[in-house]
């Protein structure tokens, strides 16, 4: 027991080491992770006295626990059991593969970064991109809403700023937890992305395995008060218009739903409009080829990356006009399940009917779509003549009870605006006091109207493009608040 025994020293720096980590996981690990997460309460509780909806204790779970939560669900391991039978595959590999969607799914949700890094993130954006303006805002409606409900932005999806300027718009009211697809899932954006609680998607997934549980961990996320944002569309709008609904998240969140039984859910119709889409190009491209397949080479960014950083540094950088975002009507799924009766078995088309109709209402004017619908009814107007149509046609959408948001209040100076900024990127060239649309760019002009067209019937409304996932909705009868 006593006798010496002979180490060489890499062998003693092994032991020593291993002795160390050891005692650094039983002992060390455990105390400063409680106290880091005392003070990361303690923060968040602060954090809650200023949100109009505090974070749920949802959000606030270990990831951990939700994903074990999550993969031992009963309905999951119904789907478990399904797969390893369809498969011909035992159920631990069932159930391996079904862990490997819930830690692809879950997000690792973290305060500081949404409310530290994010909002702070956002906001420069936002504000350094555009002049931000905020439009219709039903406040009625949204402080009748229960403060125990679950509440879901329902968004029409026109550019990818969409997140960015939401996210710091809400930013005094809630956290957002967004639905985003596979483009967002490469390293370091997925790291930032799942610490500010969205979870990934695979919008185009038929596996039957990997849906229930996407579907589930919506449900529980619904059922535990968590504040959630939402596209139906299910990607860009590639025509400029406010298309049709995708049935997926909806469809997750109706199923099992009972009026009266558990939380109620309650969606805000949110519309976003801008003078300028940063992506427009590439997105109006895209639909002329008919395929959703945006071409941006890396020399191509670069070149636009560095063009912009040249501008900044030279002051002849100009924002991209406005971007303006309108709150419409609340909509409670337990009255609308109540007030429509005759759609109980299958509620959801009627319901993204409705919602997208809401949503539609309450899409912001601005100043270029307007320019863009005069001079497209018109090639050569002169200053005059684009002037009175513009009055002609705001003044036709006010009174079909369209939100309007020009500069200053002033119709003029908004001409003013309209005019500048496609001058400014060559769309259109005043030349002998017509302005003429670059034949090129009349598609980009088009995209810009269409945004506005539904609420005009002076401006030709684009035929509505149906994708094969796309589910032909039924005519909306009724609707309540």
């Amino acid at each position: 027991m006593n006798r010496m025994v002979s180490l060489p020293l890499w062998a003693l720096v092994l032991i020593l080491a291993f002795a160390a980590v050891t005692f650094a996981s039983h002992f060390l690990f455990p105390s400063v992770r409680w106290f880091f997460r005392k003070r990361a309460e303690r923060a968040v509780a602060e954090l809650n006295r200023r949100l109009t909806r505090p974070i749920e204790p949802f959000k606030l779970a270990r990831r951990h626990d939700m994903i074990q939560r999550l993969i031992y669900d009963p309905k999951v391991a119904e789907a478990i059991s399904a797969y390893a039978r369809d498969e011909g595959v035992p159920e631990e590999v069932g159930f391996e593969q079904a862990r490997r969607y819930a830690r692809e799914i879950v997000p690792r949700f973290s305060a500081f970064a949404y409310f530290g890094f994010a909002i702070w993130l956002a906001k420069r954006i936002s504000r350094g991109f555009y002049r931000v303006r905020l439009g219709a805002f039903d406040e009625a409606g949204l402080e009748k809403i229960d403060p125990e409900a679950t509440v879901v932005f329902v968004m029409n999806h026109r550019s990818n700023i969409d997140y960015v300027l939401v996210t710091w718009l809400a930013a005094e009211r809630s956290h957002l937890s967004y639905a985003v697809g596979e483009w967002a899932r490469a390293w370091p954006l997925s790291a930032l992305i799942r610490a500010m609680g969205a979870y990934f998607i695979r919008r185009r997934s038929k596996n039957a395995l990997y849906r229930r549980v996407l579907s589930r961990y919506v449900q529980i996320a619904t059922a535990g008060g968590t504040t959630q944002a939402m596209f139906p569309e299910g990607g860009l709008s590639l025509n400029g218009a406010v298309g049709v609904p995708r049935m997926g998240l909806l469809n997750y969140m109706v199923d099992g739903f009972v009026p009266g039984q558990g939380r109620d859910v309650v969606f805000i119709p949110v519309a976003l409009n801008y003078d300028r889409v940063i992506e427009d190009r590439v997105l109006v491209a895209a639909d002329i080829s008919g395929e959703r397949k945006f071409r941006l080479r890396w020399r191509d960014a670069a070149r636009h990356i560095g063009k912009h950083l040249w501008q900044r540094l030279t002051g002849k950088f100009h924002r991209f006009g406005y971007a303006s975002v309108s709150f419409g009507q609340p909509l409670s799924l337990a009255d609308f399940l109540t007030g429509n009766p005759q759609v109980a078995g299958a509620p959801t088309g009627l319901l993204a009917r409705t919602l997208m109709a809401r949503i539609r209402a309450v899409v912001p004017v601005l100043p270029v779509p307007v320019v863009a619908a005069v001079l497209l009814e018109q090639d050569g107007r002169t200053h005059a003549e684009i002037a009175d149509r513009f009055a002609a046609l705001v003044a036709d959408m006010e009174a079909h009870g369209a939100h309007i948001h020009m500069p200053r209040g002033d119709l003029d100076y908004a001409v003013e605006v309209g005019l500048r900024l496609l001058e400014l990127r060559r769309i259109i060239s005043g030349d002998d006091g017509q302005y003429r649309i670059n034949p090129p760019d009349r598609a980009l002009l088009t995209f810009y109207a269409n945004s506005i067209a539904h609420l005009s019937e002076a401006i030709p409304t684009p035929e509505a493009v149906v994708s094969p996932e796309t589910e032909v909705l039924p005519d909306v009868t009724s609707s309540t608040t």
